[in-house]
């Protein structure tokens, strides 16, 4: 009976964690709006969850039945971690993007702070 609810509660979890993932997937880059740090935080919540579920499960131990499922799960975090990482890359261009306008904007041909203080304007 513990084996059967145990499970359960994997199957409850892997069909949460699938859903956080696709609702990620669908939103990174689409939504403007979209709460990355808190859908991670679901995700890693999920993650732990599992991770405690399954702590003293062999892996032949687990059922074939969740294959199918853990396939596809497998399959969501390979997608989302392309673009995760791809989203990041977008968001450290566009840091890049603003940190070198906004020293565009600061360099007005006289001397910096920093420059000053190292001796360039002597």
């Amino acid at each position: 009976m513990e084996q059967a609810s145990n499970e359960i509660r994997i199957r409850t979890v892997l069909g949460r964690l699938e859903t956080i993932i696709d609702n990620e997937n669908d939103n990174i880059g689409n939504d403007p709006e979209f709460d990355l740090p808190t859908s991670n935080a679901h995700k890693s919540r999920c993650l732990y969850e599992l991770s405690m579920l399954t702590r003293d499960v062999r892996p032949d131990e687990v059922p074939a039945s969740f294959s199918p499922q853990l396939g596809r799960v497998r399959e969501k975090l390979a997608t989302n971690a392309q673009r995760v990482s791809a989203h990041l890359d977008a968001v450290r261009e566009v840091v890049t993007i603003l940190k070198n306008a906004v020293q565009d904007l600061e360099a007005d041909g006289t001397y910096s702070q920093e420059q000053f203080r190292l001796g360039y304007g002597t």
